[in-house]
């Protein structure tokens, strides 16, 4: 029977009273979850903040420089770090504030490096192809960056001599709960002398490690341009 079940009384007359105060312990709750989605939400707020101050700072420094390989070592590094405060932008406006519309990101993501390299839209093209996903900050972030690697890389060095082309990008889920994320360009390609496993370069070389970040996978193709493949 019903007032034999374990926990409640067998005395009915007390039923009101604890319905009282499990409802009372359920707005407790709830106003203690609505506290903490705040304070997470100026957390996000906050160090997005912070870090355009650093982006902010390394533009000014780069006024005051006038070594053109440094320049490019503070655009790089500023770009990077526009990399990571837009994840917090994007977490500080999500619902529920743990993860990001990945699709939504890349596409302001790859619209924002090549803007800020100062490439005409008319000569690199950019394409994205990528799904409804949602990601944590813990995946988000390394994957901004490797995305945000990838595009400077193919700005740099596959469309040289004013050549035009195309950047594309994809992300589309795998099996297994894993995702592919595809980065490619239709530039001159990726000299077979570079081994991706042990890169001289350092933007290659974050990006080797961003993905074992991920526990992923690279792969390479140099057909018709090049294509990073990352399992993750």
């Amino acid at each position: 029977m019903a007032n034999k079940r374990k926990g409640l009384p067998k005395n009915k007359e007390n039923y009101p009273e604890i319905v009282a105060d499990l409802r009372r312990r359920e707005r407790k709750l709830k106003a203690e979850l609505k506290r903490k989605e705040t304070l997470l939400k100026e957390i996000h707020h906050r160090l997005k903040n912070n870090i355009q101050i650093i982006s902010s700072l390394l533009r000014l420094q780069a006024g005051a420089v006038q070594d053109e390989r440094l320049l490019e070592v503070l655009a790089a590094s500023q770009s990077r770090i526009r990399s990571i405060s837009l994840i917090h932008e994007k977490l500080y406006q999500s619902r529920d504030l743990a993860t990001v519309d990945f699709g939504d990101y890349i596409s302001v993501l790859a619209r924002q490096v090549i803007h800020l390299a100062g490439v005409n839209p008319s000569a690199v093209r950019l394409e994205v192809q990528a799904e409804r996903v949602r990601l944590g900050a813990k995946r988000a972030i390394p994957c901004g960056l490797i995305i945000n690697e990838l595009i400077l890389n193919a700005l740099k060095h596959a469309f040289p001599q004013g050549k035009t082309g195309t950047i594309r990008i994809g992300l589309k889920p795998q099996a297994g709960g894993r995702y592919l994320l595809t980065v490619s360009d239709d530039g001159v390609g990726l000299p077979e002398s570079i081994d991706i496993q042990r890169p001289e370069k350092l933007g290659l070389q974050i990006v080797r490690d961003l993905v074992r970040q991920l526990d992923g996978r690279l792969d390479i193709e140099r057909r018709a341009g090049t294509a990073f493949r990352i399992t993750f």
